[in-house]
């Protein structure tokens, strides 16, 4: 069977550890630690990524992991015909709703439980080692996630059908 799990073994979560160490944010460790640049150059999807950390540059809002997770379910299962977007939509709710059943919460303020939109709250949580302790874990654990979803997702449905039957006299 060739899967994305197949291929992959640990590699793409240990590459967005790594990413994150060397300071690209969530969003970027994620998403390029997957992409395929068969598909996408490595340059490219840091540049795209790049305004998601911090829950939006640095908002607060949606996680920057988790909007690195559903840009790569877009670049794997989104529509390309506007009739789609439903499905996409539908997909992407499954993942948000997974994520937020492991989590509690897809806003970075919330996860991280204290407000980074504020220089006060930055430096408070670099003091104490906030975007060190949770972060890391949030991203490894959003990429082992999503690479899971997708190919569960894309993993043929086995339908089982009841044998034909018929008496003959």
């Amino acid at each position: 069977m060739n899967s994305l799990k197949d291929k992959r073994s640990d590699a793409p979560v240990l590459r967005a550890s790594r990413l994150f160490k060397e300071g690209f944010n969530c969003s970027q460790a994620v998403f390029c630690s997957l992409v395929d640049e068969d598909l996408i150059s490595h340059e490219l999807a840091l540049k795209l990524t790049s305004p998601f950390g911090g829950g939006i540059a640095r908002q607060g809002g949606v996680c920057g992991a988790l909007s690195g997770a559903l840009m790569f379910l877009g670049l794997h299962l989104g529509n390309v015909e506007p009739a789609g977007k439903e499905n996409t939509y539908s997909l992407a709710g499954k993942f948000i709703d997974e994520f937020k059943g492991t989590h509690g919460s897809i806003l970075c303020n919330e996860l991280l439980g204290v407000d980074i939109s504020t220089q006060e709250g930055i430096t408070k949580a670099r003091e104490s080692q906030i975007f060190d302790k949770i972060c890391p874990l949030l991203v490894m654990q959003t990429t082992e996630a999503i690479l899971d979803f997708v190919e569960k997702i894309r993993a043929p449905t086995v339908v089982q059908t009841k044998p034909n039957i018929t008496s003959e006299n």
